[in-house]
């Protein structure tokens, strides 16, 4: 399940990558907006700024602002950011695999095969869609 955070994330990067105006959003105008607590959404925001997807300028006409044009940030990246792995289970995860303690063969295990599938097709729409597709999806 997808946890608000990410959700929340997505939202407010959509909510960037709309604006208008090349000036920065300040983090009230997000919130309002998205409807997402301004306390929540500025720790949201400051994890978005440190992985490199936002930047920010302080004091008046400051907020915060896409580094990159919606069309180079991957939705797979943001998830991975704010989510952890896309796999549902540790033994499929391409970049935060563990071995699960319960299973002696991993190869003859029919949930370890369901799980490769679903972490493969959902990683195939992750990886391509970018904030660009989300945003003009929205608009249909």
């Amino acid at each position: 399940m997808l946890s608000r955070k990410t959700k929340y994330g997505l939202k407010a990067l959509a909510f960037l990558a709309k604006w208008q105006d090349d000036s920065p959003v300040q983090i009230s105008v997000i919130s309002e907006s998205e409807n997402i607590s301004q306390k929540f959404l500025e720790s949201i925001l400051l994890t978005l700024r440190k992985a490199g997807f936002l930047s920010s300028k302080k004091g008046k006409g400051g907020g915060y602002y896409l580094l990159k044009e919606a069309s180079e940030i991957k939705i797979a990246s943001v998830y991975r950011i704010l989510e952890g792995p896309i796999a549902m289970v540790p033994c499929v995860s391409l970049n935060f695999y563990e071995k699960c303690d319960d299973c002696p063969d991993e190869e003859a295990c029919s949930v370890h095969r369901l799980m490769i599938q679903v972490r493969d097709n959902t990683l195939s729409i992750l990886e391509n869609t970018t904030l660009a597709d989300l945003i003009s999806k929205e608009s249909i």
